[in-house]
């Protein structure tokens, strides 16, 4: 009884009443029910019967919603045309459901609106800032293309693709048209011919520097804190700068949970565990954490990442030994919803890279060793405030810093020498957006961002001593603005959108138009038209192949407006589609132009390794999609043709096809989803990468590689084939498991990623290969609470 009295609050019944007018008192206001045996006896004992709670919902202007759905533990009502419901539960320590479109969910005990007469709830709008949905289910289940242009993925009701059995976010988006990774890693990722410095990756607003795991084979966002996704590969949004090839913006949730949310998980690579748990009504906060298990043990999983990350580098070396390699991540997010139309959101992440190995060297018959490392690390945090001022204006503001840095100590025993280099990039930032909604068709965005962004390399050496260190800093202040409309009939979607920045260092403005142009015609068919010319101030360099022991040999490098210009690229599409009885037919003619890369940030291992120039890429290309979908099952075809040249103004050749020049591109894949089972398959192929060969008749002169002309061969044909399969299943009413199995690259295909020649001791030729992952097999456990 004493659990059934623990949620009962009355209040005390009046001194003046009659032993039974406080009997009936109490039976109206508990779910006891009382028998008068004698004067001094009463039994009380719970009623079995049911409780009846009503209410009116109302918005934040004391106007009437009706059709909101209340929903109990077993029932569920709709409020009339008066905003007014009745709903009957059988426990008052039930939660009730308020759910309607264009309002926040609410959640309240039914104990709390018990009792006569009807309280009244309100409502907070929930403003919606994604255009609407034109294409649904581009790809799989979860990835969908809005009426701005930009692709969604949606991981709360994901499908699933072929070779992964985790949402892997930035595997996710490879299987996009327009879109891979060359040297097949998810930290160099290649937007329409971009280098993967050129894509702004965006964490809850947040600018990273670092993104993947295993130094570049996975991805470092925690696959079951990120939410949903938005992809822009032209037309941004106004709100975006940086990002010259691309905006990848990664979201977690804004919802308060009211119930605990858990999860841990086991694959062949990692384990992590994840908590979301209300605090109170108002409240809520989540951690979740990941780390690498081959300190346990050794999988064939980690074996292939291992010799793919760190294939021709100084870590496999035959006098090196006690390699000792982890990652982790970890990341903690708290929601405070102050008032109705106040929440707080606090948020930090981190994202960690170890590798320390022993190199051993026998010096005048003495054994002697030394420790080598690298580490590469990424932390971030942040402070939001979200305020709905009514149902159509909205405004927060996001205060946020970022810190990347990369070390590594290189040992030489031989020449005994000791080799430090570290880059650092510290940014913090200030962002203020607003939206206004006019009416049903137009809408309004203005906003202003302030970042300072501080980069700073160290070399040093001891043996002779020796010391570079430099720090370059840039400050940037952005005003934007941007308008959309939509038809009454949502056929038509435009926004224009408009950035100004201001770089302080240089004393230069920077105008940035953006457009996005959507029209339904034909019933089936939409045109859609993008464009934007943006600007990036900071890039990544490879100054020596061998830089940071081979593995991450790429820095961050502030723009100087001179030999390190300011990058600008232009960017126009055009392309058409079909949607129909679940047909999908995509096709997108796009001309893309960046100015101001530099050839140190091109990673050239021919006879322009070590040249210092400046100039452009141009891409022209075509990405194509057709896809079918079934009840349970989908299949793809995706196609790009691009055609991607270098112009450089002094070098011996200006023009010539760009490193990552990927003529074709095609990916196929089938998925089946089968109530609680899911499986897909694929094949991916692409034309092989732009090498540049020595010549044949005079392949050494000078001590030098005499080279052909720059990029004139091309590597063998990229081809892999795929495998993924996931079952969920039931352990207990409130623990539920996902199993699931898959192969990469099941045929294990040499796949030749790169390929450079050296000189070797001998003074003759060689060639190294590096090559992509082979049959890599995966295995994963979840259970989730």
């Amino acid at each position: 009884m004493d659990k059934e009295l623990e949620s009962i609050r009355i209040h005390k019944p009046s001194d003046t009443l009659m032993l039974e007018e406080t009997i009936n008192y109490l039976e109206e206001a508990t779910p006891f029910r009382y028998i008068i045996l004698d004067k001094n006896t009463i039994t009380v004992s719970l009623r079995d019967t049911v409780y009846q709670i009503c209410g009116t919902v109302k918005d934040q202007n004391n106007i009437t919603i009706s059709e909101v759905t209340i929903k109990s533990k077993n029932k569920t009502t709709i409020s009339n045309d008066q905003g007014e419901f009745m709903l009957k539960v059988t426990s008052l320590n039930e939660i009730i459901t308020i759910t309607h479109l264009g309002y926040k969910t609410r959640t309240i005990s039914a104990n709390d609106i018990r009792g006569k007469p009807c309280k009244t709830l309100r409502l907070i709008p929930k403003v919606e800032y994604l255009n609407e949905v034109i294409l649904s289910d581009y790809l799989v289940k979860g990835i969908d293309k809005q009426a701005d242009g930009s692709i969604t993925i949606d991981y709360n009701n994901f499908g699933i693709l072929p070779g992964l059995i985790e949402p892997d976010l930035l595997q996710t988006i490879q299987a996009l048209p327009g879109i891979l990774s060359v040297n097949e890693t998810v930290s160099d990722i290649n937007v329409r011919g971009g280098t993967n410095d050129q894509n702004l990756i965006l964490w809850d607003g947040i600018k990273m520097y670092q993104s993947g795991h295993f130094f570049g084979l996975i991805s470092a966002f925690n696959p079951y804190l990120t939410k949903n996704v938005q992809l822009f590969k032209n037309g941004s949004s106004a709100v975006y700068g940086d990002g010259v090839s691309s905006v990848i913006s990664m979201n977690t949730s804004n919802t308060i949970n009211q119930n605990l949310d858990a999860s841990i998980g086991l694959n062949l690579i990692s384990a992590d565990a994840y908590i979301d748990t209300p605090i109170n009504k108002k409240s809520s906060l989540q951690f979740a954490i990941r780390h690498s298990i081959n300190e346990l043990i050794e999988t064939p999983t980690y074996d292939q990442y291992f010799d793919k990350a760190f294939q021709d580098t100084e870590v496999i070396n035959n006098n090196n030994s006690n390699d000792q390699f982890s990652f982790y991540d970890a990341s903690v997010r708290w929601l405070y919803q102050v008032t109705p139309k106040d929440l707080i959101k606090v948020n930090a992440i981190v994202m960690h890279n170890n590798l320390v190995f022993q190199e051993n060297s026998m010096i005048n018959e003495t054994d002697i060793f030394r420790e080598s490392s690298a580490k590469q690390n990424n932390s971030a945090g942040g402070i939001l405030y979200q305020r709905n001022w009514n149902t159509f204006f909205k405004s927060d503001v996001l205060l946020y810093g970022t810190n990347y840095s990369l070390q590594a100590i290189n040992s030489d025993i031989e020449n005994n020498q000791r080799l430090l280099q570290e880059n650092d990039v510290l940014e913090s930032g200030l962002k203020i957006n607003t939206s206004l909604v006019m009416n049903n068709q137009f809408s309004i965005k203005n906003g202003y961002q302030f970042n300072e962004t501080g980069i700073s390399n160290l070399q040093d050496i001891d043996n002779p001593t020796f010391r570079d260190r430099s720090k370059e800093v840039i400050r940037t202040h952005s005003l934007f603005s941007e308008a959309t409309y939509t038809s009454d009939s949502g056929n038509t979607n435009l926004n224009i959108g408009v950035r100004l920045n201001y770089f302080e260092k240089f004393d230069t403005y920077a105008f940035e138009p953006r457009l996005s142009f959507h029209k339904r015609f034909a019933n089936h068919f939409t045109l859609e038209v993008l464009g934007e010319i943006k600007n990036q101030t900071t890039s990544q360099i490879i100054d020596l192949q061998n830089d940071f022991l081979g593995i991450e040999n790429r820095r961050w490098i502030v723009s100087n407006n001179d030999d390190i210009p300011i990058i600008k690229s232009e960017q126009t599409s055009i392309g058409v589609s079909y949607n129909h009885y679940n047909w999908l037919i995509s096709t997108d003619f796009y001309y893309k132009n960046v100015k101001g890369i530099i050839t140190r940030s091109q990673g050239f291992q021919n006879q322009f390794e070590f040249e210092r120039d400046h100039g452009s890429y141009t891409v022209t290309g075509i990405d194509f999609l057709i896809n079918k979908r079934f009840k349970n099952f989908s299949t793809w075809l995706s196609y790009s043709y691009a055609d991607n040249e270098y112009s450089f103004n002094n070098l011996a050749e200006t023009n010539f096809p760009n490193n990552i020049d990927i003529k074709h591109n095609i990916n196929f894949a089938t998925a089946y989803n089968l109530k609680n089972f899911k499986l897909s398959s694929g094949i991916n192929w692409h034309s092989g990468k732009p090498t540049t060969i020595p010549n044949p008749d005079n392949s050494i002169e000078n001590n030098n590689i005499n080279y052909q002309n720059a990029n004139n061969s091309r590597l063998k044909d990229y081809m892999r084939i795929d495998l993924s399969a996931t079952y969920n299943f039931k352990i207990t009413n409130k623990i539920k498991a996902l199993a699931g199995l898959s192969v990469w690259n099941i045929l294990n295909q040499k796949n030749i990623s790169n390929n450079y020649y050296r000189i070797t001791d001998q003074n003759t030729l060689e060639e190294v290969q590096q090559l992509g992952l082979g049959f890599t097999p995966n295995m994963v456990f979840r259970l989730t609470f």
